[in-house]
């Protein structure tokens, strides 16, 4: 997000950012004036806590702590029931232990929540309301029940960088396991086709590319979503980091682009939030980072 996955660890992740979800390629044209391509989702730069670059790759993904550089993710009820309307509600608690005020505004909003379950078989991007005494509200109902990540990913203002932040959400009710997600290459969401190109490859970044199509027909047109022609949140699974994802994508479609780094081998689930049509859609992917590449072993001139 800052200038769209911190997914995220969602699950101890959703965005290092998923970054929010994470804004995938400016928009460019008519209509609103998208962010310049050189930040994630949730407005944060390559580097630092909770950075997934390559110059951070010691740096735990966002989302797995509920406090980070002195700032905590307070929510008031992190019990729900499943299947019923809830308002979801939380602070970000500053360094003063008071809660924060004002943010810094990235992608169109002054916050980004992601609410995923552990099994990453769901995926909500929630814009909150902020309250005069810092409290933030979103009407929400997880699908079933089992426990969730909470994502705010979010800049106050002032602060050089973003954070994401988690916390836990219980959902009361008659629980269901089940095993992450399989997809292919290709899925289909509301009548559109959306193909996933790339790899993510542990410690090393790498690009990625959706392209999305209709009827067989390539879509060139996809509209401005806060800001950006597409945001990705990648989440890992098993504990749900939060992958922050760098857009390099100009062109309304229909490819869009960016590029992150995987901090594991593992699995992890990517979900796309794409507009056209004047309406949102979200596909999501299960991918498995790909091996690193073992290094070259120099070849002895000397004969024995």
């Amino acid at each position: 997000m800052n200038t769209a996955l911190r997914i995220t660890a969602f699950t101890a992740g959703l965005a290092a950012a998923f970054g929010l979800a994470l804004g995938v390629g400016n928009a460019t044209g008519s209509g609103p004036s998208p962010r310049a391509a050189t930040a994630t989702h949730a407005g944060h730069d390559t580097g630092g806590p909770g950075r997934t670059g390559d110059a951070a790759a010691d740096h735990l993904p966002g989302g797995l702590q509920i406090s980070e550089r002195g700032y905590t993710l307070s929510v008031e009820n992190p019990f729900v029931t499943a299947g019923s309307p809830t308002d979801l509600r939380f602070r970000i608690l500053g360094t003063d232990g008071k809660p924060v005020t004002a943010y810094q505004r990235q992608h169109e909003k002054d916050l980004h929540l992601i609410v995923a379950p552990r099994d990453l078989s769901t995926f909500q991007h929630l814009h909150p309301t902020l309250a005069a005494d810092g409290t933030w509200s979103a009407p929400t109902a997880v699908p079933a029940a089992g426990e969730y990540r909470v994502f705010a990913d979010f800049t106050p203002a002032g602060a050089a960088e973003g954070l994401t932040l988690g916390a836990d959400l219980h959902a009361a009710g008659d629980l269901r396991p089940a095993p992450l997600p399989e997809t292919g290459r290709t899925v289909t969401v509301d009548g559109y086709t959306v193909t996933l190109g790339g790899d993510l490859t542990p410690g090393r970044s790498g690009r990625l590319t959706l392209t999305v199509s209709k009827d067989g027909r390539p879509v060139t047109d996809l509209q401005p979503y806060l800001g950006a022609y597409g945001h990705l949140v990648a989440l890992r699974a098993g504990d749900l980091a939060y992958l922050h994802v760098h857009p390099d994508t100009t062109v309304p479609g229909p490819e869009i682009g960016f590029t992150t780094t995987a901090p594991s081998t593992g699995g992890y689930r990517l979900f796309l939030d794409f507009k056209h049509q004047d309406t949102v859609h979200t596909a999501a992917f299960t991918l498995t980072t790909a091996a690193p590449a073992l290094p070259t072993e120099p070849t002895s001139s000397h004969q024995h």
